[in-house]
């Protein structure tokens, strides 16, 4: 039963209540009611807040390779120790779910998961550079706010691809992300069937952002953006000696350095070098017999770095390029090449190729299918 002093407090708060809904006229917030709100994925106060001039000093930046677990996810442990036997041996920035990463094959939560992984174990020892391009320009933008939300210090963006654009649309796609940080921008028209001109990538040098260019056009180009005092990264492993000490780039974006990073240090570091370019370019001719990452994800796997896992569409080169790798690592030297273990000729069952990630087997029988 309740007494009349109770019921007594229960009319007074009801009327207290009733008092401060009338006078405090309460609003629901605006996100709540105004349709397509925009909560930025960043803020002006992110972490790793980097300029552009820091960007453009690096000289060996190492598109890094992502290896895999058997079942096709992440393999992190694998990935850590790659990035810091980058570390060790010299190498400045990493680009992380580029093409050699495999960034065409991950969803975008683990790309960005990657991003902020590799940022929080080693973005105090590397500058870690993320591939937010996207060939929608929608989708690069929420990429990249993303990214710098999780701590990148800079960006990479590659033009629209496939479906392709105007010049005039080139440039108002980079416009939209060059707003939020550093960026360099990357050409290759061999992948994106379009090339960026010059007078694209002049326009946008009016940006404080544009930290610079990788370019996969060749050296004359190269030369004409370090003749206007734009940056620029060679983007090409078998002339990046060359355009770094004759065409004036700043250094190399490289896939070789994940196999040899002392080495392709030694070519940006050391100064003009035709010896050691010469012993290098077998390598890089091997490397680049099949598409970009081919040839270096089963390198790794030979020299015991990796899984011998591939992401499919990607398979492994065959028996005779394999043989063909065992031999330019006994000619070149084990001790420039990464890992700890004997280069081994890997059989055509040692490998794994991933269609689909494996799914949980409980969640599968929950959804009523066979957990087998």
């Amino acid at each position: 039963m309740v007494s009349m002093k109770s019921y007594g407090l229960s009319l007074d708060l009801a009327c207290a209540d009733s008092y401060v809904r009338k006078v405090a006229k309460w609003r629901s917030p605006q996100a709540a009611v105004i349709p397509n709100f925009h909560l930025p994925m960043r803020s002006f106060e992110v972490k790793n807040r980097t300029s552009s001039e820091d960007i453009k000093s690096v000289r060996l930046i190492t598109a890094i390779k992502t290896p895999y677990l058997p079942d096709g996810r992440f393999d992190l442990e694998a990935y850590d120790a790659l990035v810091n036997m980058q570390i060790v041996n010299g190498a400045e920035g990493v680009i992380v779910g580029g093409t050699t990463g495999e960034g065409q094959l991950m969803s975008w939560d683990e790309h960005i998961m990657l991003i902020g992984h590799t940022v929080n174990c080693f973005g105090t020892s590397i500058k870690v550079i993320g591939n937010t391009g996207s060939n929608s320009t929608r989708e690069a933008i929420h990429a990249t706010e993303q990214g710098f939300a999780v701590g990148m210090h800079a960006a990479l963006h590659i033009n629209p691809y496939y479906g392709k654009t105007s010049m005039e649309g080139m440039v108002s796609h980079f416009e939209s992300v060059l707003p939020m940080g550093p960026t360099i921008i990357y050409n290759v028209p061999s992948r994106t069937g379009q090339d960026i001109p010059p007078r694209v990538i002049q326009t946008l040098a009016q940006s404080s952002n544009l930290a610079g260019v990788k370019e996969c056009v060749g050296n004359n180009r190269v030369k004409e953006y370090t003749d206007k005092g734009i940056v620029v990264w060679s983007g090409n492993d078998d002339e990046c000696h060359d355009a770094k000490w004759g065409y004036g780039a700043t250094g190399v974006i490289s896939v070789m350095s994940n196999l040899v990073p002392g080495l392709v240090r030694q070519l940006m570091f050391g100064g003009k070098n035709p010896s050691l370019n010469s012993k290098l370019l077998p390598l890089v001719k091997w490397l680049f017999m099949e598409p970009n990452p081919i040839g270096l994800n089963t390198a790794l796997a030979q020299l015991g770095v990796i899984r011998p896992v591939f992401r499919l569409p990607y398979v492994p080169l065959p028996l005779a390029r394999r043989v063909e790798f065992v031999n330019l690592v006994k000619e070149i030297g084990r001790e420039h090449f990464i890992g700890e273990k004997d280069v081994r000729l890997l059989d055509d069952d040692d490998f794994i190729l991933v269609k689909v990630l494996q799914q949980n087997p409980v969640r599968n029988w929950i959804k009523g299918e066979s957990p087998a």
